[in-house]
């Protein structure tokens, strides 16, 4: 389960999310390469790497937009030592998604390519 603190209902909200779709948590809030993965989640074939971000106001712009080109450079380099380290996994198809949680609205946002 998430840890305490800050973006515990944020979290938590992502991975009823992700259950309710079929998907099965992997991990949450593993530390690998010297960084966090949120979220690890896999339905299927397909392995998902999710960053979760929340804000409680308006102001300053969305959640998902604090996931930057070096966060996601970061999200990528935890993502391959962590597949690194689980081999049955090499194979899948890997993708990475934000989910962003303001106001009581959770969006779930796949990332581009994020190299």
């Amino acid at each position: 389960m998430p840890r305490a603190g800050s973006g515990q209902l944020a979290e938590r909200r992502a991975l009823r999310h992700y259950r309710l779709r079929g998907y099965r948590i992997l991990a949450t809030n593993v530390w690998v390469a010297g960084y966090e993965l949120d979220l690890i989640v896999r339905r299927g074939r397909r392995l998902v790497f999710c960053e979760v971000k929340s804000k409680s106001g308006p102001g300053f712009g969305a959640p998902e937009e604090m996931v930057d080109r070096e966060k996601q450079r970061r999200l990528v380099r935890a993502a391959e030592a962590w597949l690194a380290r689980n081999p049955a996994c090499r194979d899948l198809d890997v993708s990475f998604e934000v989910i962003s949680v303001q106001q009581g609205w959770l969006r779930r946002l796949a990332l581009g390519d994020p190299f």
